[in-house]
């Protein structure tokens, strides 16, 4: 499993504290499965940049925090299950150019009414040898949640 057993709180300690103008560190959440890391750095080979070294995944949540909270009206529970969705086992690394990325392959229902296949988006050099999960996004969220 990609998230640590105590991820929820480490995850929700962060965003409540967000939440209350306070800031925060960085904690480890979890770490890549064998999959998604050599997926992660095969990108990075084939782009000529810097191979992510360690497969820890660590989270601050302000960018995340001001995203989906502040900006689309997501409450810290949907995060908390946006992040869970992404960062799943069966998550899979999306190809793209000017990002690192994982991509729900499991469908959900995100309770505004949408089906939505969350990405997990990483920094890779900021918090090295770990990758920061850098921002959450719910794919194919039309309706969201009214602010």
């Amino acid at each position: 499993m990609p998230l640590f057993e105590n991820a929820d709180y480490l995850i929700m300690a962060n965003l409540q504290q967000l939440a209350s103008n306070y800031r925060v560190r960085a904690v480890e959440i979890g770490r890549f499965t064998a999959g998604q890391f050599e997926a992660i750095n095969r990108q990075k080979q084939g782009q000529g940049l810097p191979l992510l070294e360690d497969p820890g995944i660590v989270f601050i949540g302000s960018h995340a925090y001001r995203s989906r909270v502040i900006r689309d009206g997501y409450t810290i529970d949907d995060m908390l299950v946006q992040i869970r969705s992404a960062l799943a086992v069966t998550s899979i690394w999306k190809s793209a150019t000017h990002m690192t990325a994982l991509r729900s392959t499991i469908g959900r229902h995100d309770g505004y009414g949408n089906e939505v296949f969350d990405e997990a988006i990483f920094e890779l050099t900021a918090r090295k040898p770990k990758a920061e999960l850098y921002s959450i996004v719910p794919k194919g969220d039309r309706n969201k949640p009214k602010k």
